[in-house]
């Protein structure tokens, strides 16, 4: 096992109380592992993934009300998935869910380990992925384009656009995704020169040619002004 070099947060859910807590003890072993919460109800699972945002889903199939399967339906893909079940039939199901792995009960701790060691590798690689595909320098951000990393001038940068966990970099040239916030990004001192100007949009200054209360035209291109950011977007008539 790597040494941890990054903590990542998980959810076990299971409806058999022993089966839960011994799951729970075996991954309290790994220290890359922060246990965020345990549940024996899939439907108050749900709630408790969705405010938390995990990185790791410890899951049981056969379960009342939801099945693990279903619970990942509902959620997407947006975490890492260990199937942890009785029942060996659900295992190709599960892997058409994008499950990681998929874990026979009784659980056997060589197994386990190496299910342990495939996660920390997946996990690290998408954490130094993310870092990666918005590393700021002076005048300049580099990002990954499929398997080519580009470097793209910020002046170059006509506007930003808030996509969920994403952001869209827009260029004249072409539209780029960073797996990133945007708010995460306006923080950077390397984007002082962008305005919030919309919940979904921040824009360059130098590109604005045109305001009005409701939009801001950026190289013939119209975007909204949101109604919090009129106050940001007036500011700018009297630079």
């Amino acid at each position: 096992m790597n040494e941890a070099t990054h903590t990542y947060t998980a959810i076990i859910v299971d409806d058999n109380d022993v089966d839960r807590l011994h799951t729970q003890v075996m991954v309290k072993k790994y220290p890359f592992i922060e246990i965020k919460g345990v549940y024996d109800n899939p439907l108050e699972a749900y709630t408790a993934i969705e405010e938390q945002k995990p990185d790791i889903l410890f899951l049981d199939i056969d379960m009342e009300d939801m099945t693990g399967l279903e619970l990942r339906r509902k959620l997407g893909n947006q975490q890492a998935c260990i199937y942890i079940t009785s029942y060996p039939d659900y295992a190709l199901e599960s892997f058409e869910l994008a499950a990681l792995d998929f874990l026979v009960k009784p659980i056997n701790k060589a197994r386990f380990d190496m299910t342990m060691e495939r996660l920390q590798q997946y996990l690290d690689i998408k954490h130094k992925a993310a870092l990666f595909e918005c590393s700021l320098g002076q005048d300049a951000v580099f990002i990954k384009d499929g398997h080519e990393h580009i470097k793209l001038q910020l002046q170059d940068i006509l506007y930003l656009e808030a996509l969920r966990d994403y952001t869209r970099i827009v260029t004249p040239a072409k539209k780029y995704c960073v797996l990133n916030l945007l708010g995460n990004l306006l923080q950077e001192a390397a984007f002082k020169t962008f305005v919030r100007i919309h919940r979904s949009y921040a824009v360059q200054k130098h590109y604005i040619h045109k305001i009005t209360s409701t939009e801001v035209y950026v190289n013939e291109i119209t975007l909204p002004v949101g109604r919090s950011y009129k106050t940001a977007v007036e500011s700018l008539l009297h630079h």
